[in-house]
């Protein structure tokens, strides 16, 4: 009895197939073969499934044993040691997969497309070996099959989960014939009515639909032999799920419809599609209005096709494709791939590069290696996906923890976590998480997070966002600490001219909305205390000019302003040998202070400068007063740094903002360290301090900047 159920599966040339798949159905317990046929009719069923799609003795004798298993036969450890441990490894790995369905919901449940998508992506990710999906999309097909007698209610929750999930998985993974059967079970059961409705206006049955596709492709082919085309003639015969969504679609009626049976012709060269066109057109009669070039206007989403509807063979209408093997390949597996085209969606460049390598490994092959082992390992590291208490799934990055999960949830829920369950079982929070699992949040009523979230090597976080989550939330808390520094190198700079109203002055002066906020921004470094006296002698030189407007003005000569080639006055004189100091380098108007030099002359810093507050300890005798005096459109080297969130475009929109307010970029190195924060260091040349505070006012209201300073 066994010999004969293996040969209705498999190939009889294939002779490692046999002999696997005999094993597992000998090893059965006698009285499961015997007594319940009907538990080796499922099974076998399952399989031959399978075996239709991929003829891999592992991956049919691994669905026929874990299809007796599942439905509650059982082997002794001995019987399973004699096995294929291969074939036990699949069949393990395929009831895990059963594990992560979906969730048992009400009758009148609706999945959200969100939600479908989230599953199909899990169970994509959950295998670590493609034919696992197979087999499992398979069973479903078989318990579509053998639902037909059971109640309205059980065959409306089969059609959702093939409709939301299995039918979609099958289509990702360019199983068409499998997808197609799959919907017309699903649509049945969910709409009978509208399913009883649409095969009456067929009157037909698919075998004959089928039957008279391939006498037109016959025909088809022989025109274009005769012409000299090289084609290659495809049948599509249209589904019902397929015909009813046309239907609704493009709200037509039936016999509206011009594409219920359609045939596809590949050929080398463009020129060849419109030469095979002229072929199609000259023997069969078209229908004006249902013809489109995709290749003359190929779709946004770069599908390139030629569509036609003409008259066929006993005046039935039939739908014509014509394109180069080229475009196909393109449109099955490319940028124009055919499933996301039919579901629509956002496209995901590295979800599609996994189904693309699925469908590859699902192909038949020659070689004696197996091409899908370790596959999971590379297919599917990138993501992790998981059950949240609801159900939901939620998509994470590879080596996410407990704590990446509540903020992937929601900010709040991350902030207010204090512990974890998984699968029910209490884990730190830098638990890494696996394919599948079902995690669950413990929460304080308080927002507060640890710094200890951010050390890399403790490892609490995996993600870049959540980590910026948790900065965040320190920088907007630890504004109190900053706003008390910021006060005090207020006073310190302001000393007995210190006020509510002064401060506000000089926060409009530096682009800063009040009070509060400038000593909250002198606080965090974000301004420093020498913007901050500089924006105080503006607006002093600003009253004094105003103070000065009324006198009659006095000529200015050499003989009372002296003027040197950089403008600077040295102890109020023009014309000394003096240079920029390179840790500070001073802009006009914000106060410098000289230093002496041996040999190199006069060295300008700025007069809060370090180093120069250095000096005047150890020599205050070499440091001498300094003045701008008078400028002529002269250009100040400044040195910025940007601190930002890393992501794509960050140098462009910098450079371009630069590029704006008319500034030379000198240089510009970036860093980005371990967790995702770039370093930017720019070079520039600016006309004085206003120039360069509006240019990193605009800098820090670009996307992910953190700060923007001078050095």
């Amino acid at each position: 009895m066994a010999i004969e159920i293996v040969e209705t599966i498999t190939f009889d040339s294939d002779q490692r197939a046999l002999g696997i798949t005999r094993d597992v159905l000998a090893s059965l317990p006698a009285p499961i073969t015997a007594a319940d046929a009907s538990i080796l009719d499922r099974a076998v069923a399952i399989a031959r499934i399978v075996a239709h799609f991929d003829p891999d003795p592992v991956a049919i004798a691994g669905t026929l044993l874990q299809a007796c298993r599942s439905v509650g036969v059982t082997w002794d450890d001995a019987t399973l040691a004699s096995l294929d441990p291969s074939v036990i490894s699949f069949a393990n790995a395929l009831a895990r997969l059963g594990r992560t369905d979906l969730p048992v919901r009400g009758s009148a449940h609706r999945y959200t497309a969100s939600q479908a998508e989230g599953l199909r992506r899990m169970l994509l990710a959950v295998v670590a070996d493609p034919r696992l999906v197979l087999a499992r999309v398979s069973e479903q097909l078989w318990r579509l099959r053998a639902a037909r007698h059971a109640s309205d209610e059980d065959k409306a929750r089969l059609g959702r989960e093939t409709q939301d999930l299995y039918a979609p998985l099958a289509n990702r993974l360019g199983l068409a014939s499998l997808k197609w059967e799959l919907e017309d079970f699903a649509f049945r059961y969910l709409s009978p009515a509208e399913y009883k409705r649409i095969a009456e206006s067929l009157a037909e049955k698919r075998v004959d639909r089928e039957r008279y596709i391939e006498e037109l492709k016959s025909h088809l082919e022989a025109a274009l032999n005769e012409a000299g085309i090289a084609a290659q003639v495809q049948g599509r015969p249209k589904h019902l799920y397929s015909i009813f969504k046309k239907m609704q679609k493009k709200s037509l009626r039936f016999d509206e419809l011009y594409d219920v049976r359609a045939v596809r012709v590949l050929v080398s060269t463009v020129a060849e599609c419109y030469a095979a066109l002229g072929v199609v057109h000259g023997h069969y009669a078209y229908l004006a209005g249902e013809f489109d070039d995709y290749i003359a206007t190929p779709k946004p989403n770069g599908y390139r096709s030629i569509h036609t509807a003409v008259v066929g063979p006993a005046g039935k209408t039939v739908e014509v494709q014509i394109r180069t093997r080229e475009m196909h390949e393109r449109a099955e597996m490319g940028v124009a791939a055919h499933w996301r085209y039919k579901e629509g969606g956002r496209r995901d460049d590295a979800l599609e590069r996994k189904v693309e390598d699925l469908r590859r490994l699902l192909q038949p092959t020659s070689s004696d290696d197996d091409p899908l082992a370790d596959v999971g390992q590379v297919v599917f590291r990138e993501r992790v996906y998981v059950f949240s208490p609801k159900g939901d799934v939620v998509e994470l990055t590879d080596g996410a923890t407990a704590l990446d999960f509540a903020y992937q949830v929601h900010t709040s829920l991350g902030h207010r976590c204090r512990g974890a369950r998984v699968d029910g079982r209490m884990v730190p929070l830098n638990h890494r998480l696996t394919n599948g699992v079902t995690v669950e949040v413990i929460t304080a009523k308080e927002a507060q997070p640890s710094r200890d979230w951010m050390i890399e090597s403790l490892g609490f976080l995996a993600s870049k966002s959540a980590k910026a989550k948790v900065r965040a939330w320190f920088r907007t808390h630890d504004r109190d600490d900053h706003l008390r520094a910021g006060r005090a190198i207020a006073e310190r700079e302001l000393g007995r001219r210190f006020t509510l109203a002064e401060l506000d002055l000089l926060a409009t002066q530096l682009h800063v909305s009040n009070a509060d906020e400038l000593c909250v921004a002198l606080g965090a470094g974000d301004l420093s205390a020498g913007q901050l006296s500089a924006a105080l002698e503006r607006r002093d030189r600003a009253a004094t000019s105003e103070a000065d407007a009324d006198k009659l003005p006095t000529p200015v000569t050499s003989a009372t302003v002296p003027a040197s080639a950089a403008g600077i006055h040295v102890m109020g004189v023009g014309d000394l040998l003096s240079h920029y100091a390179r840790c500070c380098n001073p802009v006009p108007p914000e106060a410098i202070t000289g230093y002496v030099t041996l040999g190199r002359g006069v060295t300008l810093h700025r007069s809060g400068c370090r180093n120069i507050l250095r000096l005047g300890t150890l020599q205050p005798d070499r440091l001498v007063s300094v003045t701008w005096g008078q400028q002529r459109d002269q250009l100040y080297a400044v040195d910025f740094q940007v601190r930002a969130f890393d992501r794509r475009g960050l140098v462009r929109d910098v450079s371009a903002l630069l590029a704006d307010a008319r500034l030379s970029i000198q240089s510009m190195t970036t860093t980005t360290n371990a967790e995702g924060i770039a370093e930017m260091r720019v070079a520039t040349r600016v006309h004085d301090l206003d120039e360069l505070e509006l240019c990193l006012a605009r800098i820090r209201g670009l996307p992910d900047i953190i700060r923007a300073q001078r050095n």
